[in-house]
């Protein structure tokens, strides 16, 4: 009996030690995954790239007519593709692609990633941490996000407009085009049409932002299922993109119009200028809105992918988290 008596004392050491080993309940909690700017940043950059190349031939095309005083119409659209397609193959169709991955994947990047932070921000601020924002700090966080993203990337925006206009001899790479403007017009061409870009992005991403923000949580509170199906948020998206992008399309254009000046001959100095020029020689619907049927086809579709995308990469991070393949 005295053995036994020894014995179990001798374990219990054993096993209080092991209660003491286990972590607080609180640290515990933090061994949970945790969404980090970083895994914002790669959904970000991946969505946009998927978003941007499945439409650059769309795309491309509409730039093309936004700075020339073609008249534009869906028919003439599709037969410059068609064209351009038999005289320069079909890699011609994504002319300029490589300049718009090189300013979209940062550009989306920054845009998802500050959006997160503008979020969380914003909700500290307003008393909503964790929950979702009421409509009018869920636009200010959509044009805060925008245009954190435009001011840090515009330079890129330059040389991938000049890119999508210009003929294959005129500029070889991305950094020939930065080059020859730097030589040729200085370097505060770099940013002209920089101010309308701003001006334009505010209410785009504001707007696209909050409507794709506002659907997602009126589904939620319809169905009860805290995420949409992957063809609802494509849905959702593409809703947010064709209110957003005709909301600011006047400015995309004049934006365009002064990006290229410098090599179609145009002198467009000003906003006012250059509207006023756009509308006296083209009027106001052919003019500042032309292309914006081209823009509602490929619009929601790269909207839609994006956001879609952004998501899905989103909850797959998310996983492999909790899976143990990424650890902070």
């Amino acid at each position: 009996m005295a053995h036994r008596v020894h014995d179990h004392q001798s374990r219990l050491p054993v096993a209080q030690a092991t209660v003491l080993a286990l972590p607080p309940s609180n640290q515990a909690k933090d061994l949970r995954p945790r969404w980090t700017a970083l895994d914002s940043l790669l959904c970000g950059a991946f969505a946009g790239a998927v978003a941007k190349t499945v439409i650059a031939p769309l795309d491309r095309t509409k730039i093309i007519f936004q700075v020339s005083s073609k008249r534009f119409s869906a028919k003439e659209a599709f037969r410059l593709i068609y064209c351009t397609y038999m005289k320069d193959g079909l890699l011609s169709l994504w002319r300029g692609n490589s300049a718009t991955m090189v300013r979209v994947m940062p550009y989306a990047a920054i845009q998802f990633c500050s959006h997160e932070q503008y979020k969380k921000l914003l909700g500290n601020y307003y008393g909503y941490q964790g929950k979702a924002l009421p409509p009018f700090p869920r636009f200010l966080a959509g044009s805060l996000a925008g245009t954190t993203a435009a001011m840090l990337t515009y330079p890129l925006d330059m040389v991938r407009a000049r890119m999508a206009v210009t003929a294959r001899e005129m500029y070889c790479n991305i950094m020939h085009v930065f080059v020859r403007i730097s030589q040729e017009e200085g370097v505060r061409t770099l940013y002209r049409g920089f101010t309308p870009t701003i001006l334009g992005v505010i209410p785009y991403a504001g707007i696209t932002f909050f409507t794709y923000e506002t659907l997602k949580k009126l589904h939620t509170e319809k169905t009860k299922r805290s995420q949409p199906y992957p063809y609802e948020r494509l849905a959702f998206g593409a809703c947010a993109g064709l209110i957003g992008q005709s909301a600011s399309y006047p400015l995309d254009v004049v934006r365009r119009r002064m990006q290229t000046a410098g090599v179609t001959g145009s002198s467009y100095g000003t906003i006012l200028g250059t509207m006023r020029e756009i509308v006296t020689q083209e009027g106001v619907i052919r003019g500042l809105y032309k292309g914006l049927s081209m823009n509602w086809l490929k619009g929601p579709i790269a909207v839609g992918i994006s956001f879609t995308t952004f998501d899905i990469t989103h909850s797959l991070l998310l996983k492999l988290h909790q899976m143990g393949y990424f650890t902070h």
